[in-house]
């Protein structure tokens, strides 16, 4: 029984999956963050483009005769 302990003890397997889990959830919040901060600033973008769109007139050929 000693001896698993002293050799669960040296294991560090584990410790590389803790690791990367960590390091993947950073990466996700990252990702996350970012889409949030890109999807407003689209959607600002398309209503301002819709609006100035909606705004515009367009000039009539004239007629010279």
């Amino acid at each position: 029984m000693m001896n698993f302990f002293k050799n669960f003890n040296k294991d560090e397997s584990g410790a590389v999956t803790v690791d990367w889990v960590v390091l993947t959830a950073a990466v996700v919040g990252l990702a996350v963050a970012a889409y949030s901060s890109i999807e407003t600033g689209s959607k600002d973008l398309t209503s301002n483009t819709a609006s100035a769109l909606k705004a515009f007139q367009p000039a009539t050929p004239s007629t010279g005769s």
